[in-house]
């Protein structure tokens, strides 16, 4: 039996090569996403109250942007990722930019109760079409605020 031709070589070897090529851009793509999903749709706030991990907390907002139709409402979750020794009540104050309105504004997170807030995000039928900033500030009983921000997009219905 004798070898192919040194083309026909080199043409196998291209296919291999854009198959191996391929094959390493699916792998990145598939450990993108599931670094994604591991990490969550949420991001968070620097570390309030004490400083070491397990005695402080942060925010968590959405990580990504949060479109309302022009006239509706949407709800959106806040929530306190509370270090392991983290005890205390929490108070959230909720401030959006001009032209949007959220409710409530200020929230008393007990220290027993669930970490997670339902915040209503309104945009008016008359809202101009853009992006908002929505802050979120967390201030513990003792220690330090800290405080972030998410973005809502305001699109047409």
């Amino acid at each position: 039996m004798t070898a192919p031709p040194r083309a026909t070589r080199r043409f196998l070897n291209n296919i291999i090569f854009m198959k191996e090529k391929r094959m390493k851009t699916a792998i990145t793509i598939l450990m993108t996403l599931t670094l994604a999903i591991i990490s969550g749709c949420h991001s968070s706030s620097p570390r309030g109250g004490g400083m070491t991990r397990d005695v402080g907390f942060r925010v968590a907002v959405p990580n990504f942007d949060t479109d309302v139709k022009q006239g509706e409402v949407r709800a959106v979750t806040v929530s306190l990722q509370r270090g392991e020794s983290f005890k205390q009540d929490v108070r959230l104050q909720i401030q959006p930019s001009k032209g949007i309105s959220v409710d409530p504004t200020d929230v008393l997170v007990k220290a027993s109760a669930s970490p997670e807030v339902q915040i209503r995000i309104t945009a008016t039928k008359n809202t101009a079409l853009g992006a908002y900033v929505v802050s979120v500030k967390g201030t513990p009983t003792t220690g330090e605020p800290t405080s972030t921000a998410f973005t809502v997009k305001v699109v047409v219905p």
